[in-house]
Order: C-alpha cells, then sequence, then structure tokens
C-alpha cells in the first residue's frame, strides 16, 4: 500500500522548512456566499486577512462583554477544562467551547455577519472547528508567541488542508498597549515546518504558552522582511478574519487596559479532522470539533445578538 507524503510536514525531528502554500486561499472564486465585497476579498487572498470595523454595534459589545466577564469569574466554569488560567497567576485567559456554553455565543457563531464571510472565502458550508473566549486582564495577560494555527490543527488534530478561517471579534478597544494582535502580511503563502516532537498531552501546557509547533527565528525573520509585521489597531465591535495559515501573535498586555475578544473558527464542511499525525492523541472536544460535524444555519439577517 502506497503512503501519500504530507505535503504539509512538520515535527518530525528535522530541521525547520519553508514549504509554498498548495491550496487555494479563497475557494471557488469567493462565489458561494455575497457578504465581502470584490476588493475586500482580494486584500484578504493577498493580505490573508481583513478587519471590517465596527461590525457589532456598542450593545451588542456590551452584552458579549459582559457575558465574557461572567463566565470567567463563574466559579462552576472556572473549574471546567475549558477554562485556562495564565501561567503563574489564576486569572483567566481562554475558556473554550464558547458556542456551547453560552446561547449568546452559539447565536454569535450562526451570525450573518459572521458565517457568510466565512462560508464566502471557504467556498462551502461550515462548521465550528474551536471557539474561546480570549482575555488579557491588564498588567498580567501573558503574550502569545508567533504561530500558525493550521500548523497546530494539522499535526495535533488531523485537520487535512488550509481551509479554514478565524475570526476575532474585538469587545475592547486595540490600541499600542495592551498587546493587540499582530500579523505578519502574505506570511499564509508560506507553510512553516517547524521543529521537535511534539510531546503527549501537549495542548495542557501549549494552551497557557506554546513551545512545539512554533516558528524558528529565520523563517520568522525571512516572512517579517518580505511582508512586515502590522498591529490590528481597531475599536471594539470590530472583527478580524485571518486565514488559517497566516502567522500571527500578540505582546503581553503590561498597561492597565485588559484586552477580550471572541474567537471563532470556522472550517469548511469538506475539510473535516482526519487522524493526528504521528499516533498521537486527538485533543479534547473542547479544542477540536470532532464528533458532530453539524453545517451551521445562518440567523435571520435581522436578528440582533443581545
Amino acid at each position: 500500500m502506497t503512503t501519500l507524503q504530507d505535503v504539509y510536514s512538520s515535527r518530525d525531528a528535522r530541521t525547520s522548512a519553508i514549504i509554498a502554500r498548495q491550496d487555494p486561499v479563497v475557494y471557488a472564486n469567493g462565489s458561494y456566499a455575497k457578504a465581502l465585497t470584490a476588493d475586500q476579498v482580494d486584500t484578504y487572498a493577498r493580505d490573508g486577512f481583513i478587519v471590517l470595523e465596527n461590525l457589532f454595534n456598542e450593545d451588542e459589545v456590551q452584552a458579549m462583554l459582559n457575558e465574557v466577564k461572567r463566565m470567567g469569574e463563574d466559579p462552576e466554569i472556572r473549574k471546567l477544562d475549558e477554562a485556562i488560567t495564565e501561567p503563574g497567576s489564576d486569572a483567566v485567559r481562554s475558556i473554550f467551547r464558547m458556542h456551547e456554553l453560552s446561547g449568546m455565543a452559539s447565536d454569535i457563531a450562526r451570525d450573518p455577519r459572521l458565517i457568510h464571510v466565512a462560508r464566502q472565502v471557504l467556498g462551502s458550508e461550515v462548521y465550528i472547528h474551536q471557539s474561546r473566549a480570549n482575555l488579557k486582564p491588564g498588567f498580567k495577560g501573558k503574550e502569545f508567541y508567533w504561530h500558525s494555527d493550521f500548523e497546530t490543527w494539522h499535526i495535533e488534530d488531523g485537520m487535512p488542508r488550509m481551509r479554514a478561517v478565524s475570526c476575532s471579534i474585538l469587545l475592547t478597544d486595540n490600541n499600542e498597549c495592551n498587546g493587540p494582535l499582530m500579523l505578519i502580511p502574505g506570511s499564509h503563502q508560506q507553510f512553516i515546518s517547524c521543529q521537535g516532537v511534539t510531546p503527549d498531552n501537549h495542548y495542557r501546557q501549549s494552551l497557557k504558552k506554546q513551545e512545539f509547533g512554533v516558528p524558528d527565528p529565520i523563517s520568522l525573520q525571512l516572512l517579517v522582511e518580505q511582508g512586515g509585521i502590522q498591529p490590528v489597531l481597531a475599536k471594539a465591535g470590530s472583527v478580524i478574519f485571518f486565514e488559517c495559515n497566516t502567522m500571527h501573535g500578540s505582546a503581553s498586555n503590561i498597561s492597565p487596559w485588559p484586552r477580550a475578544n471572541l474567537f471563532m473558527v470556522y472550517n469548511s464542511i469538506e475539510n473535516t479532522l482526519d487522524e493526528p499525525k504521528y499516533g498521537l492523541k486527538p485533543r479534547p472536544e473542547y479544542i477540536a470539533t470532532r464528533e458532530k460535524y453539524v453545517p451551521l444555519e445562518p440567523l435571520e439577517a435581522n436578528a440582533e445578538v443581545v
């Protein structure tokens, strides 16, 4: 029996490598749904991300932020594996499986302003691969080091191809000082094969601080020399859509201003998960959906998320 070589091989103990992308960025020529303009689709295809400002109004943002704060302070939720604390602190860093733990987040995942963008760029119906709230509290919110989400999802979850998109709904203003998301434009066109062999149950550590599946400094420097670094400075209510292989990260928040976002990952229903690489155990369902691949039904277009 012939085994096909993985075109996105990584963490196989060899040295790092830069591999040209083998997949489209926008599927079906962006014709599957109508949400972005042709110019916006071109921007997403070129840069690997797009920022849509003021997509949600102040009341909607406040309702979402209140829900995230409530959940972060709920002792029952804090007991769950889905609640990840900051390294060296009991401050909540992330809450996973938001679309199932919160009725409000479930509605947000199906909001036409989000789901039709995902359907348009992925060229198919979509489901939630992962959802979470990210909290970066003032003074003690730690960094998220540079990484490509697809590299982790491919190796640790068995996501076959680059056919997923993340969206980050800003629940607080992102400014120069509170650790905004930073992206490397054009980096989605190159897959960075990373060094090292993944330990079992790597997620227990990586959700606090990732050390495997991170790019080497030389590859990062080359990506930055080609595309630069763009921090996203935008008001609450804006949404960042970024391609699953776009290199991104954020610095620690040593300012007094907290940073929070609600994060949804849409995967194509035609790109459901295989087994993880190298015999790794599948990560928990709250990190990577694999038990039920259910296409999302959009909410009514005029429904307000409050």
